[in-house]
């Protein structure tokens, strides 16, 4: 199997994701895109494979996206992928092209999707976090049930329509918990997040929780929503901010969770979605 991956070692992501691609024992070419910058038809196929826009693939952070005026919702594809050449770290990192398909593997988790299924391995990121595989489960799945009834969360409601859920496993097949989330339109409300209380302190959530969000943003959210209260503070670390209720889309408000099965006192959180 050959892989290509469009790669920036200074950033930790996409040292993670190779790393991860040379344990599959995959012919990688590595392709260090600040120096040699891919053309543009290059980078329209790319970001056209990966099922993404020019807009979704730009990073902002640590560029000069803002000073470019980058944000201007008027500026063509043509336009910014010109900016994307001439400045390179504009692309957003890593992108990984195989005969599977192409996908900008952030968090480095998504590379997973185009190595094969029975892909197993003790690696872990730099951080000793453990790569996790995620797999869809029915809402009625009983290890999903226990989980949940244990860590007394919601469970009368597991079935409704918009619901998608997770299970959660290393690269060595072990079990660490599950995740899913309401679609209501643009938005989704996160639900039933839980690692068993034996496994935490290993940065399993915080694994757990970006690889949640980019299923959701594939799907065609772009924000997530969540109720809370006792997370505040580990929410917040992945990029949430305190929303009041009022400021939730009605279809948040109406989900069974916002409406009676989170107590009054729980805390709304927020975010935007994307890389």
């Amino acid at each position: 199997m050959r892989l290509t991956i469009y790669h920036n070692p200074d950033c930790g992501t996409s040292r993670n994701t190779l790393a991860l691609l040379h344990e599959s024992g995959a012919e990688v070419t590595v392709i260090e895109y600040l120096e040699a910058v891919p053309s543009q038809e290059t980078l329209q196929s790319l970001i056209a494979r990966a099922g993404l826009s020019v807009r979704d693939v730009l990073r902002k952070k640590g560029t000069p996206y803002s000073e470019l005026g980058l944000d201007n919702p008027d500026l063509s594809d043509e336009t910014l992928l010109e900016a994307m050449r001439a400045h390179p770290i504009l692309l957003n990192r890593p992108m990984v092209q195989t005969e599977r398909g192409v996908a900008l593997c952030r968090p480095s988790d998504v590379a997973l999707d185009l190595l094969p299924p029975d892909f197993h391995a003790s690696l872990t990121k730099e951080d000793g976090a453990p790569f996790l595989r995620d797999r869809v489960v029915a809402g009625s799945e009983p290890a999903l049930i226990a989980a949940l009834m244990t860590a007394k969360l919601p469970t009368s409601d597991l079935n409704g329509a918009g619901q998608q859920f997770f299970a959660y496993s290393t690269l060595a097949g072990a079990p660490v918990g599950f995740g899913g989330y309401e679609r209501c339109g643009d938005d989704v409300l996160l639900r039933s997040i839980v690692v068993p209380e034996a496994l935490r302190g290993q940065r399993l959530g915080r694994n757990l929780v970006p690889l949640l969000l980019y299923r959701a943003f594939r799907e065609g959210a772009r924000r997530a929503w969540l109720l809370t209260t006792t997370a505040e503070p580990f929410f917040v670390q992945l990029g949430f901010k305190v929303s009041e209720r009022r400021a939730a889309p009605a279809a948040i408000l109406a989900t069974q969770e916002a409406k009676g099965l989170c107590p009054s006192t729980a805390i709304l959180l927020s975010r935007k979605l994307g890389f």
